[in-house]
């Protein structure tokens, strides 16, 4: 399909051909650049209750903001991990997005501000989205959430975060993770691709932005064989019941289908939807990108109906 008409205007509307590349920035020009991502959300959505809290992680306290949908106790909870490459984007970025999906999925959302690379490298980020996963499930009843109902979601990079705490939760014996949302994940470190060379260039997302971000994220290329860098790389079986999305013009379109092939292999229910003419992230892009709130609405569909509200 020809690329989706609004994301076209986007592209158009962003496009400044004396902007330097993404790979040629610090960490800290490229923080600063896409601080102003939130304005393509439009205004935040109001929701129940925001409160921004800290909990205990191995690398010292994670920042973490508790969206409720409902003040009423025993709601379902979602842990959002934020993508952006594991270097840039925090809370901020995915503030509206995450009182989104309170409302849509009509739960309580805690979107975890993990240790970024290069500060902080792998797995650094995996070992924070753990812990305040481990946390919400410890402290359901003080914040008002079911233990039982409780699910992870991310998207990009933490898309690849929610997929490495699906398997650390298995692997360590909990907590209990009842869904798994998969926007445009991050599963593989490998280039070597149809989608990365067919989209390596002109659609927001580039190849060589890909190869920066993982350059900062892992110590050693080794290290990006581990399944908790790559869980392409690990076993599937046992894993939460999981929604994986991608969009066509992604160089991560053939990973995170690649990903969704292993679960199901793997006796895991899934549903993948590949999103016709559409860009890498269009969680993030719901406002102005109609195919954007399209995926936000079919996460809340399948969260809503694990959850059982």
């Amino acid at each position: 399909m020809p690329l989706d008409p609004a994301v076209k205007g986007l592209l158009d509307q962003m496009n400044d051909p004396n902007a330097p590349p993404l790979n040629a920035l610090t960490p800290e020009q490229a923080r600063a650049g896409f601080a102003g991502l939130a304005a393509l959300q439009g205004p935040p959505e109001p929701v129940a209750a925001v409160e921004d809290r800290a909990v205990p992680g191995p690398g010292g306290p994670i920042p973490v903001r508790v969206y409720k949908h409902a003040t009423a106790p025993n709601q379902p909870a979602l842990v959002y991990f934020h993508g952006g490459g594991w270097v840039i984007m925090d809370i901020e970025t995915h503030d509206s997005l995450c009182r989104a999906l309170a409302n849509a999925a009509r739960c309580t959302v805690v979107s975890v501000d993990y240790r970024l690379a290069p500060e902080h490298k792998y797995p650094a980020a995996a070992d924070d989205c753990y812990a305040a996963t481990q946390w919400v499930a410890e402290n359901a009843a003080s914040l008002g959430v079911d233990a039982a109902r409780l699910a992870i979601a991310g998207d990009s990079a933490g898309g690849n975060l929610a997929a490495v705490v699906a398997q650390m939760a298995r692997d360590k014996g909990g907590p209990a993770i009842v869904f798994q949302v998969l926007h445009c994940p991050v599963t593989n470190y490998d280039y070597d691709t149809a989608s990365y060379r067919d989209n390596a260039d002109g659609y927001m997302l580039t190849r060589d932005a890909m190869v920066w971000f993982w350059d900062h994220y892992l110590p050693t290329p080794a290290d990006g064989r581990h399944p908790y860098a790559s869980p392409m790389q690990g076993d599937a079986a046992g894993l939460p019941p999981a929604l994986v999305q991608t969009g066509e013009f992604d160089p991560l379109r053939d990973e995170g289908a690649a990903y969704a092939a292993k679960l199901g292999d793997a006796g895991v229910p899934v549903t993948y939807h590949r999103y016709q003419g559409l860009i890498h992230d269009s969680f993030l892009f719901f406002v102005v990108v109609p195919g954007g709130r399209a995926n936000i609405d079919e996460a809340a569909d399948h969260l809503r109906r694990a959850f059982g509200v």
